[in-house]
């Protein structure tokens, strides 16, 4: 029997007639970084929750540690932090970490223990008494994701971690991210912020519409992101002479042209160009693509604004 953490084969959902998720397959291997991508209501969430178990597909198979999703092949394995936050308000940071590991096998000492030292490892240590209500936000979220890891899983599911949480905070949970697979865990988060997938992923899964619509590492779907360069001159001729190369060209506050290429144009092609036209270049600067970029690139829309960093 595989082993093999997640495996989701033709699976779709729908609510009151409406489709959510159709026809999704992948896998998730052991030891992978997967960013788990695409905008609000492309279905990222009712994948977890099948995933788990949390709910039934209408059609297709999920395995969850080569069988499906229950108690008998997944208790003690798994890291849930849900879309949904949510600790107990009168409970401490300690007492909500323990609990967790405690639901999970671990002894009450060892996982009070387990949570002291959490609390002190990732700088909590003055919110270890603390009650959950008198927490921020940041904070608070990190306790829930303590606890969601306190009893060392196999396999994270993080579902949006990012989200809400202030720049500091969300690279404190980055730095969290990367700890984690440094121990050769196996993380699966989803989220629609692009940045923090580019930064932490090995490969990315990108739904749209309840439907796949990318699987590849981040290299490939980087690749996917249009080719752009900054290039500035005084010279008039400037526009003509890059235009053939241009999808699009726009003009930028500092004077300076936004060139988006085209497809089977090269960037040394124009630079070629400009040169054998004797045009005097202030500024020629090619962009590196961006995750951002090739998610517009691939779904044809932006992410929502406010998850973008």
């Amino acid at each position: 029997m595989s082993q093999t953490p997640l495996s989701l084969d033709a699976v779709s959902k729908s609510f009151q007639g409406k489709s959510a998720v159709r026809d999704v397959s992948f896998e998730i291997g052991t030891g992978e970084i997967v960013g788990f991508l695409g905008p609000n209501g492309a279905g990222k969430t009712t994948s977890l929750r099948m995933a788990l178990g949390l709910i039934v597909p209408d059609s297709g198979t999920v395995n969850l540690f080569g069988a499906p999703p229950n108690i008998d092949n997944a208790f003690g394995r798994i890291g849930f932090l849900p879309e949904e936050r949510g600790l107990y308000k009168k409970q401490t940071a300690r007492e909500s970490i323990a609990l967790m590991a405690r639901l999970n096998g671990m002894g009450r000492k060892e996982a009070f223990r387990t949570a002291d030292k959490m609390l002190d490892t990732y700088g909590l240590s003055e919110a270890k008494r603390k009650k959950n209500k008198d927490m921020s936000k940041g904070m608070a979220q990190k306790v829930q994701l303590l606890s969601a890891i306190a009893h060392d899983p196999e396999f994270y599911i993080l579902d949006e971690p990012f989200s809400g949480l202030d720049p500091v905070n969300q690279q404190a949970l980055e730095e969290m991210v990367r700890e984690i697979a440094q121990r050769g865990r196996t993380i699966l988060f989803s989220t629609h912020v692009m940045e923090h997938a580019e930064r932490l992923c090995d490969r990315i899964i990108l739904m749209a519409k309840g439907r796949k619509v990318f699987d590849g590492s981040t290299a490939q779907a980087l690749a996917k992101a249009p080719r752009r360069l900054i290039i500035a001159s005084q010279d008039e001729q400037l526009t003509d002479t890059i235009t053939p190369f241009a999808k699009k060209i726009e003009p930028r506050m500092d004077g300076s042209l936004g060139l988006t290429l085209k497809d089977k144009a090269e960037t040394q092609s124009v630079l070629e160009r400009c040169v054998a036209q004797k045009i005097t270049l202030e500024r020629f600067e090619p962009k590196a693509a961006t995750l951002h970029d090739a998610f517009v690139a691939l779904v044809g829309s932006e992410p929502e604004a406010e998850e973008l960093s």
